[in-house]
């Protein structure tokens, strides 16, 4: 048999692949997806090491003017300014306020959604909604129809319990835009923490009940510590997103006194009047690095979690 193979590959050899010379297989593989690797690093890359550059100068636009080497010099100023610590902690609570309520919300949301009731579809369908909107869309309806002191919903439920209209936006302002997106990032939440309790061993709450345990104990100590990465995971990739809040800021109240976070702060520092890009890249470059370090965490939380279900 082997000398009959042999003579069939002698007179019918077999076609080689021809390689490229000097790329190893791996390289092969890899080589397709350069061109792509490119333009992700020409327009995520260069900008930011760029954005480097500018925050080691002193550059201002109006009037315009030469670039001047300062060093760490916008660093050094950076949490002397007042005003951007007001923006940091501005962030603080535009990040915190959000992330802790939609979540608690949430779950609320989906512990009912995990029953079976008539209507199901539709009320899920409903409450994800406001996830589907746009972040500028959200931001009118909320400024105009919920907190309008004329004719805004929730004053005129306050003026028929005979309460006196109040300017929301206006007088309270972080906690407009808080409110505002704790509606639009509940539905989030709901999702995240829905597909968490469907994934939950069923035969562990049979077992549970079987023995006599109450609902609030199964939930409180079965369902709590199995939803608790799902949790974690919806916080850290909200705080990814909320740390970086421009438009709601921007459509709801413009930037004025007490609701002016980082990004806000930054758009003003740069083009938004200011001018000032040296300083502006040095605030845009802590907030990046800061959005870095989480976005690692999030992303240690979630290969930890993928790894869980795959042993499970």
């Amino acid at each position: 048999m082997k000398t009959t193979a042999g003579a069939v590959d002698a007179l019918h050899p077999r076609p080689r692949r021809l390689n490229p010379p000097g790329l190893s297989e791996s390289w092969r593989r890899r080589l397709p997806l350069l061109p792509a690797l490119l333009v992700m690093i020409l327009l995520t890359q260069v900008p930011f090491v760029m954005s480097i550059y500018y925050s080691l100068t002193d550059w201002h636009v109006v009037p315009p003017g030469p670039r001047a080497w300062v060093g760490l010099h916008n660093y050094g100023t950076l949490f002397s300014d007042s005003f951007f610590r007001s923006a940091v902690w501005v962030s603080v609570r535009l990040t915190v306020i959000p992330v802790i309520f939609s979540l608690l919300l949430g779950t609320a949301f989906a512990v009912l959604l995990d029953r079976k009731f008539f209507g199901r579809g539709l009320i899920r369908t409903l409450l994800i909604t406001p996830f589907l909107l746009m972040p500028v869309v959200v931001g009118l309806i909320w400024k105009n129809q919920m907190f309008n002191d004329l004719y805004g919903v929730i004053n005129w439920v306050i003026g028929k319990l005979g309460g006196t209209p109040l300017d929301f936006v206006s007088r309270y302002p972080t906690w407009a835009i808080a409110v505002t997106l704790i509606w639009q990032w509940t539905p989030c939440r709901m999702l995240t923490m829905l597909a968490g309790l469907q994934g939950q061993p069923q035969d562990v709450l049979e077992a549970a009940k079987v023995d006599g345990a109450s609902a609030w104990g199964t939930f409180r100590q079965l369902t709590v510590p199995h939803l608790r990465p799902y949790g974690e995971l919806g916080i850290l990739l909200g705080t990814i997103y909320l740390i970086q809040v421009y438009d709601l800021v921007a459509v709801m109240t413009g930037g004025g006194p007490g609701s002016t976070n980082v990004p806000y702060f930054v758009f003003q520092r740069s083009i938004g009047g200011g001018w000032e890009f040296g300083q502006a890249s040095a605030y845009s470059i802590v907030v990046v690095i800061a959005s870095i370090i989480i976005a690692t965490l999030s992303l240690r939380l979630l290969s930890g979690l993928l790894k869980g279900e795959e042993v499970a």
